[in-house]
């Protein structure tokens, strides 16, 4: 006799909370045109590659990796972007978490910690977005992209990348 299994249960589980820990990464040129990507639940916030970490031990360069190749479909480690092209700024800042994006978080938490990090690229290119996150993406020269972003600390980021590379990749 042959017994029905039961279905898988096409319920989705609720996803953990978000940790708050995250890389803001600044992707540019050489000649400091910056990559903006659109929020898809937040249309005309511009902004530039953000994420937390997935895991409390997430190397913080493993975390802006990854977000950077979900966001964008830019592979750090390949031949056209090398893993040297991320630069880590080791700086960071403290900052309220939105209301509108806290229900992401565990009840109660409503700071963030975020880790600067830029990624020079060849060239201005292409990109994949991931659409349940953003809808669209342009290069903007730099001072150009900062007044675009909705984020003051992603401008003040933008702003700093002259200074930040100055020296870098001589």
């Amino acid at each position: 006799m042959y017994r029905a299994q039961r279905a898988p249960s096409l319920i989705a589980m609720p996803k953990p909370p978000k940790i708050p820990e995250s890389v803001l990464v600044v992707i540019h040129t050489a000649e400091l045109d910056v990559l903006l990507i659109e929020r898809a639940d937040r249309a005309g916030f511009w902004q530039s590659v953000t994420g937390s970490k997935d895991s409390l031990d997430e190397p913080l360069a493993a975390t802006a990796m990854r977000e950077v190749a979900e966001e964008t479909g830019i592979v750090i480690g390949s031949a056209a972007v090398p893993h040297d092209a991320l630069f880590d700024w080791r700086y960071q800042i403290d900052y309220e978490i939105y209301p509108v994006w806290r229900h992401r978080y565990a009840e109660g938490v409503t700071r963030n910690t975020e880790h600067w990090f830029s990624l020079q690229v060849p060239q201005r290119c292409e990109v994949t977005l991931a659409p349940l996150e953003h809808t669209a993406y342009v290069w903007l020269p730099y001072e150009e992209a900062a007044e675009r972003c909705f984020s003051a600390s992603n401008a003040d980021a933008i702003l700093q990348l002259p200074r930040r590379l100055k020296g870098r990749f001589r």
